[in-house]
Protein backbone atom coordinates (compact mmCIF):
# COMPACT_ATOMS: atom_id res chain seq x y z
CA UNK A 1 0.00 0.00 0.00
CA UNK A 2 1.34 3.43 -0.93
CA UNK A 3 1.32 6.35 1.49
CA UNK A 4 -0.11 9.74 0.49
CA UNK A 5 -0.06 13.12 2.21
CA UNK A 6 -2.68 15.73 1.27
CA UNK A 7 -2.16 19.27 2.53
CA UNK A 8 -5.29 21.31 3.14
CA UNK A 9 -7.30 18.09 3.11
CA UNK A 10 -9.82 18.87 5.83
CA UNK A 11 -12.37 20.69 3.68
CA UNK A 12 -13.58 21.25 0.13
CA UNK A 13 -11.46 20.02 -2.76
CA UNK A 14 -8.72 18.74 -0.46
CA UNK A 15 -11.14 16.49 1.38
CA UNK A 16 -12.42 15.04 -1.91
CA UNK A 17 -8.84 14.35 -2.99
CA UNK A 18 -8.04 12.59 0.27
CA UNK A 19 -11.22 10.50 0.12
CA UNK A 20 -10.57 9.41 -3.47
CA UNK A 21 -6.96 8.46 -2.83
CA UNK A 22 -8.05 6.48 0.21
CA UNK A 23 -10.75 4.72 -1.82
CA UNK A 24 -8.16 3.84 -4.46
CA UNK A 25 -5.94 2.08 -1.98
CA UNK A 26 -3.59 4.74 -0.64
CA UNK A 27 -2.93 5.19 3.06
CA UNK A 28 -3.75 8.91 3.43
CA UNK A 29 -2.75 11.48 6.03
CA UNK A 30 -4.23 14.97 5.94
CA UNK A 31 -2.19 18.00 6.99
CA UNK A 32 -4.31 21.03 7.82
CA UNK A 33 -4.64 23.87 10.31
CA UNK A 34 -8.35 22.99 10.50
CA UNK A 35 -9.66 19.80 12.10
CA UNK A 36 -11.62 17.62 9.63
CA UNK A 37 -15.27 16.97 10.36
CA UNK A 38 -14.46 13.26 10.38
CA UNK A 39 -11.30 13.60 12.46
CA UNK A 40 -12.20 10.51 14.44
CA UNK A 41 -11.78 8.33 11.35
CA UNK A 42 -9.19 10.37 9.42
CA UNK A 43 -5.42 10.38 9.87
CA UNK A 44 -4.90 14.07 10.50
CA UNK A 45 -1.99 16.17 11.71
CA UNK A 46 -2.41 19.83 12.55
CA UNK A 47 0.17 21.58 10.41
CA UNK A 48 0.77 25.03 8.95
CA UNK A 49 2.45 24.61 5.56
CA UNK A 50 4.27 27.92 5.93
CA UNK A 51 6.19 26.58 8.94
CA UNK A 52 9.13 24.34 7.94
CA UNK A 53 9.54 22.87 11.42
CA UNK A 54 5.88 21.80 11.53
CA UNK A 55 6.13 20.27 8.08
CA UNK A 56 9.31 18.39 8.92
CA UNK A 57 7.78 16.96 12.08
CA UNK A 58 4.58 15.98 10.27
CA UNK A 59 6.39 14.23 7.41
CA UNK A 60 8.62 12.36 9.83
CA UNK A 61 5.55 11.26 11.78
CA UNK A 62 3.82 9.99 8.63
CA UNK A 63 6.93 8.20 7.36
CA UNK A 64 7.59 6.55 10.71
CA UNK A 65 4.03 5.24 10.97
CA UNK A 66 3.66 4.23 7.35
CA UNK A 67 7.15 3.25 6.28
CA UNK A 68 7.65 6.18 3.93
CA UNK A 69 5.83 8.72 1.76
CA UNK A 70 5.04 7.93 -1.87
CA UNK A 71 2.57 10.67 -2.83
CA UNK A 72 2.32 14.35 -1.92
CA UNK A 73 -0.68 16.42 -2.96
CA UNK A 74 -0.10 20.12 -2.37
CA UNK A 75 -3.53 21.68 -1.96
CA UNK A 76 -3.45 23.96 1.10
CA UNK A 77 -4.14 27.53 0.04
CA UNK A 78 -6.04 30.77 0.34
CA UNK A 79 -8.87 31.99 -1.88
CA UNK A 80 -9.25 35.72 -2.37
CA UNK A 81 -12.13 38.14 -2.83
CA UNK A 82 -12.08 40.45 -5.84
CA UNK A 83 -10.79 43.98 -5.51
CA UNK A 84 -8.61 46.35 -7.59
CA UNK A 85 -4.92 45.58 -7.60
CA UNK A 86 -4.20 49.07 -6.25
CA UNK A 87 -5.76 47.92 -2.99
CA UNK A 88 -3.38 44.96 -2.70
CA UNK A 89 -0.67 45.91 -0.24
CA UNK A 90 2.67 44.26 0.39
CA UNK A 91 1.44 42.19 3.34
CA UNK A 92 -1.48 40.74 1.37
CA UNK A 93 0.67 39.92 -1.64
CA UNK A 94 3.25 38.17 0.51
CA UNK A 95 0.57 36.28 2.45
CA UNK A 96 -0.90 34.70 -0.68
CA UNK A 97 2.47 33.93 -2.20
CA UNK A 98 3.69 32.43 1.06
CA UNK A 99 0.72 30.12 1.61
CA UNK A 100 -0.18 29.25 -1.99
CA UNK A 101 3.29 28.89 -3.47
CA UNK A 102 6.04 28.85 -0.85
CA UNK A 103 3.97 26.40 1.21
CA UNK A 104 4.01 23.95 -1.70
CA UNK A 105 7.78 24.21 -2.02
CA UNK A 106 8.31 23.75 1.72
CA UNK A 107 6.02 20.72 1.85
CA UNK A 108 7.86 19.12 -1.07
CA UNK A 109 11.22 19.77 0.57
CA UNK A 110 10.00 18.18 3.80
CA UNK A 111 8.74 15.07 1.97
CA UNK A 112 11.75 14.85 -0.35
CA UNK A 113 13.79 12.12 1.39
CA UNK A 114 10.91 9.67 1.20
CA UNK A 115 9.61 10.68 -2.23
CA UNK A 116 12.96 9.88 -3.84
CA UNK A 117 13.53 6.69 -1.81
CA UNK A 118 10.74 4.62 -3.33
CA UNK A 119 10.18 3.07 -6.73
CA UNK A 120 8.04 5.94 -7.93
CA UNK A 121 7.26 9.09 -6.00
CA UNK A 122 4.56 11.49 -7.09
CA UNK A 123 3.78 15.15 -6.43
CA UNK A 124 0.57 16.81 -7.57
CA UNK A 125 0.15 20.57 -7.14
CA UNK A 126 -3.33 22.08 -7.17
CA UNK A 127 -3.08 25.27 -9.21
CA UNK A 128 -5.79 27.44 -10.81
CA UNK A 129 -6.91 28.13 -14.35
CA UNK A 130 -7.07 31.82 -13.38
CA UNK A 131 -3.39 31.81 -14.35
CA UNK A 132 -4.61 31.63 -17.94
CA UNK A 133 -7.78 33.71 -17.62
CA UNK A 134 -6.11 36.52 -15.67
CA UNK A 135 -9.08 36.94 -13.34
CA UNK A 136 -9.42 40.70 -12.67
CA UNK A 137 -9.40 41.71 -9.03
CA UNK A 138 -7.42 38.69 -7.83
CA UNK A 139 -3.83 39.78 -8.37
CA UNK A 140 -2.35 38.15 -5.27
CA UNK A 141 -4.20 34.87 -5.79
CA UNK A 142 -3.48 34.58 -9.52
CA UNK A 143 0.18 35.50 -9.07
CA UNK A 144 0.58 32.86 -6.39
CA UNK A 145 -1.07 30.18 -8.52
CA UNK A 146 1.08 31.18 -11.48
CA UNK A 147 4.12 30.54 -9.30
CA UNK A 148 2.83 27.00 -8.76
CA UNK A 149 3.01 26.35 -12.51
CA UNK A 150 6.63 27.45 -12.70
CA UNK A 151 7.49 25.46 -9.60
CA UNK A 152 5.88 22.34 -11.05
CA UNK A 153 8.07 22.49 -14.15
CA UNK A 154 11.27 23.04 -12.18
CA UNK A 155 10.52 20.25 -9.71
CA UNK A 156 9.66 17.86 -12.55
CA UNK A 157 13.18 18.31 -13.92
CA UNK A 158 14.93 18.21 -10.56
CA UNK A 159 13.07 15.15 -9.27
CA UNK A 160 12.83 13.32 -12.59
CA UNK A 161 16.19 11.54 -12.23
CA UNK A 162 14.79 9.92 -9.06
CA UNK A 163 11.71 8.72 -10.92
CA UNK A 164 9.42 11.23 -9.20
CA UNK A 165 6.63 12.74 -11.29
CA UNK A 166 5.47 16.30 -10.62
CA UNK A 167 2.31 17.67 -12.22
CA UNK A 168 -0.21 20.44 -11.65
CA UNK A 169 -3.99 20.30 -11.93
CA UNK A 170 -6.37 23.19 -12.46
CA UNK A 171 -10.01 22.80 -11.42
CA UNK A 172 -12.81 24.81 -12.92
CA UNK A 173 -15.01 26.92 -10.68
CA UNK A 174 -15.96 24.38 -8.03
CA UNK A 175 -18.51 25.10 -5.33
CA UNK A 176 -16.78 24.66 -1.97
CA UNK A 177 -17.17 26.53 1.33
CA UNK A 178 -14.24 28.68 0.25
CA UNK A 179 -15.44 29.65 -3.22
CA UNK A 180 -19.04 30.11 -2.08
CA UNK A 181 -17.89 33.00 0.11
CA UNK A 182 -17.15 35.08 -2.97
CA UNK A 183 -19.47 33.70 -5.67
CA UNK A 184 -23.23 33.58 -6.05
CA UNK A 185 -25.30 30.81 -7.65
CA UNK A 186 -25.53 33.05 -10.72
CA UNK A 187 -21.73 33.20 -10.89
CA UNK A 188 -21.47 29.41 -10.91
CA UNK A 189 -24.21 29.14 -13.55
CA UNK A 190 -22.50 31.75 -15.73
CA UNK A 191 -19.25 29.79 -15.61
CA UNK A 192 -21.06 26.55 -16.45
CA UNK A 193 -22.72 28.18 -19.45
CA UNK A 194 -19.28 28.84 -20.95
CA UNK A 195 -18.23 25.19 -20.73
CA UNK A 196 -18.34 22.62 -23.51
CA UNK A 197 -19.88 20.19 -20.99
CA UNK A 198 -22.76 22.04 -19.39
CA UNK A 199 -22.67 20.82 -15.84
CA UNK A 200 -20.90 22.06 -12.78
CA UNK A 201 -17.45 20.76 -12.03
CA UNK A 202 -17.41 18.86 -8.74
CA UNK A 203 -14.53 18.22 -6.35
CA UNK A 204 -14.87 14.53 -7.23
CA UNK A 205 -14.05 15.32 -10.87
CA UNK A 206 -10.68 16.75 -9.92
CA UNK A 207 -10.12 13.92 -7.46
CA UNK A 208 -10.34 11.37 -10.25
CA UNK A 209 -7.67 13.21 -12.23
CA UNK A 210 -5.37 13.46 -9.23
CA UNK A 211 -5.79 9.78 -8.46
CA UNK A 212 -4.84 8.92 -12.05
CA UNK A 213 -1.70 11.06 -11.87
CA UNK A 214 -0.74 9.26 -8.66
CA UNK A 215 -1.17 5.84 -10.26
CA UNK A 216 1.17 3.61 -12.24
CA UNK A 217 -0.49 4.46 -15.57
CA UNK A 218 0.85 8.02 -15.27
CA UNK A 219 4.45 7.08 -14.54
CA UNK A 220 5.70 8.86 -17.69
CA UNK A 221 3.56 11.99 -17.30
CA UNK A 222 5.46 14.80 -15.61
CA UNK A 223 5.89 18.56 -15.76
CA UNK A 224 2.34 18.93 -17.09
CA UNK A 225 -0.53 21.24 -16.17
CA UNK A 226 -3.96 19.71 -16.76
CA UNK A 227 -7.23 21.65 -16.63
CA UNK A 228 -10.35 19.90 -15.36
CA UNK A 229 -13.14 22.38 -16.12
CA UNK A 230 -15.56 20.76 -18.59
CA UNK A 231 -13.93 22.58 -21.50
CA UNK A 232 -14.53 26.04 -20.08
CA UNK A 233 -11.09 27.21 -21.05
CA UNK A 234 -9.91 25.62 -24.28
CA UNK A 235 -6.43 26.62 -25.37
Amino acid sequence: MTTAVVTGGARGIGRALAERLRADGHRVTVLDVVEPDDAATTDWIRCDVTEPDQLQAAMEDVAERSGGIDVLVNNAGLISPRRPYLESGKEELLRYLTVNAVGYALATQAAHPWLVAGDRGCVVNVASRTFFTGSPGQLAYVASKGAVIGMTRVLAKELGPSGVTVNAVMPGQVATPGTEQYNSEEDFDRTMAQQAIRRRVRPEDLAGLVSFLCGSDARMITGQTIICDGGGYLH
